[in-house]
This record gives structure tokens, C-alpha cells and sequence, in this order.
């Protein structure tokens, strides 16, 4: 069915913050927004998301745990999701995962292709970083890589991350199999 496609080389760059954001904004005009928590997501609805998000940015990690590793990780009581909603549609999602009383991950965070452009990222991360702060943690971190949209970096550190390292890691991108496997579980 084809060959597997070309593994990636990622340059990651982890990241820390250690007080909360100093900025605000406001909600962007002339558009709907909801932000709603998905305490018991369905896992076709997730992997919808995490699809739909991450597909151009090479995020393949979840889609390849089976049900069970998938919805064990998403129901542990330390992982926290929230949704996007944009005039309506699911426009993206963000995911934290509390470490411990002190440190939380932001694990996931990003847009749908047809929320990009709407001036709501940069709005979008502030409520991802208020809410996670709302915990009252000693540090958040988060991690990107060169793979991900070519401003994650910069708009993460214009929020108050810190890079603390750097490494290179490899993202083997879906093959077809992978992906038609996908489409049969949503």
C-alpha cells in the first residue's frame, strides 16, 4: 500500500513559566467564542481534534495508542481538556496535565485550519494560561519543536516561557495504513 513515509528530524525546545501572564485581551470581534471543558471526551471526538489540529504540524503520538492507552490517558484525573468553539463548529482544543501541585503541562494547545487567521490564537492561549494558573502551580511548562506553526515559539515566550533545553527528537509521520486505520476508529 505504499511505502511509510520519511521520518522527520524535530528540533524541541522545552519551556517553563514561573508567574502567571501579565498580558490581556480582549475576546476578538465579530465572531462567537466558547470555551468549554471536556471532562469525559469521547475518544473519536478527540482524535477528530487532535487530528484536525495537529495533522499539519506532524502530531501522531495519540492517534496511535489504542483505545484503551487513549482513553486511560484522556480520564486520568490530572488531564484536564478544553474545547474551542468558534460561530458554532469546534475551532481547537487545548490539554493540561497537572504533574503535581506544583507544575503543570501544557501538553496541547492549538487551532483548527479554519479558525487560523481569525485573530483568536494569541486570545485562545491567555484563557489556556488563565485557567491553568487559576491552579495556583509553582511553574507550567510546555514543549515545542520546528515542526509545529513557525510563531509557537515566539508567541509562547511572548506569554513568559522561558526556553530551558533543547534536543532533537524524530517524528515518523501516519502511513496510509496508520491513517485509514484512524478514519475506522472515528
Amino acid at each position: 500500500m505504499g511505502k511509510a513515509p520519511a521520518s522527520l528530524k524535530a528540533h524541541i525546545t522545552r519551556l517553563e513559566m514561573t508567574a502567571p501572564p501579565k498580558a490581556s485581551m480582549p475576546v476578538p470581534v465579530n465572531i462567537q467564542t466558547a470555551i468549554m471543558r471536556a471532562p469525559e471526551i469521547p475518544l473519536p471526538f478527540y482524535r477528530y481534534l487532535y487530528r484536525q489540529v495537529g495533522a499539519r504540524w506532524q502530531w501522531v503520538d495519540r492517534l496511535r495508542m489504542s483505545d484503551e492507552q487513549l482513553a486511560e490517558t484522556l480520564n486520568d484525573k490530572r488531564n484536564n481538556i478544553s474545547v474551542l468553539y468558534v460561530n458554532g463548529a469546534p475551532a481547537g482544543f487545548y490539554e493540561y496535565f497537572c504533574e503535581d501541585e506544583d507544575m503543570i503541562e501544557l501538553s496541547h494547545f492549538g487551532l483548527i485550519e479554519h479558525a487560523l487567521g481569525l485573530g483568536i490564537g494569541k486570545w485562545f492561549l491567555l484563557q489556556a494560561l488563565y485557567a491553568i494558573w487559576s491552579l495556583n502551580p509553582k511553574r507550567v511548562t510546555t514543549t515545542t519543536n520546528n515542526l509545529d506553526h513557525p510563531r509557537a515559539l515566539q508567541l509562547y515566550q511572548m506569554y513568559g516561557f522561558s526556553p530551558v533545553s533543547t534536543g532533537t527528537g524524530i517524528v515518523r509521520p501516519l502511513s496510509d495504513k496508520e491513517l485509514l486505520e484512524i478514519a475506522r476508529k472515528s
